[in-house]
């Protein structure tokens, strides 16, 4: 986490303390959607959120994160959202038609709520890539996700 941390010096441009942020998470491959989660939590922590203020949703799978983001999203005293996810190609177009959805439902919550709300859902084509890149040698992307509704807040 330090690395992309210290790239933005750790520390938000603006005081997050009283900013309240709501992570959504996929419960369907938790193997994955946990780890996301533990590096967005972290990294709003790092950058100066307050534990309190940081709420978790639950849904069943990454086709129902945009109901869940707008949920949050139209709660007065949440500020940002962050959707986490992995959907993880089969031998069906099925991964195409989710993908295609829910990009496009979180998409239309963040324009409809007017608040920043990250798409950190993993659409991989194995398992093994999305370990990679959920705190594994690529990186996690739940803490690029959570970086990114800051940087959304502060402009």
């Amino acid at each position: 986490m330090a690395g992309i941390l210290s790239s933005i010096s750790g520390k938000s441009k603006i005081n997050l303390k009283n900013k309240k942020f709501a992570i959504v998470v996929a419960e369907w491959n938790d193997e994955i959607t946990e780890p996301l989660f533990d590096g967005a939590y972290h990294a709003l922590l790092e950058l100066g959120a307050k534990k309190n203020n940081i709420i978790r949703a639950d849904v069943p799978g990454s086709f129902e994160l945009p109901l869940g983001a707008q949920r949050m999203a139209d709660k007065k005293e949440i500020d940002a959202v962050i959707c986490l996810g992995c959907v993880i190609q089969g031998d069906t177009p099925h991964f195409d038609y989710i993908c295609q959805a829910v990009a496009y439902g979180i998409m239309k919550v963040n324009l409809k709520s007017n608040k920043p709300v990250a798409f950190g859902v993993l659409t991989t084509l194995n398992k093994k890539q999305a370990l990679e890149r959920a705190g594994g040698k690529l990186g996690n992307k739940g803490e690029e996700a959570a970086i990114t509704v800051v940087k959304m807040l502060e402009g």
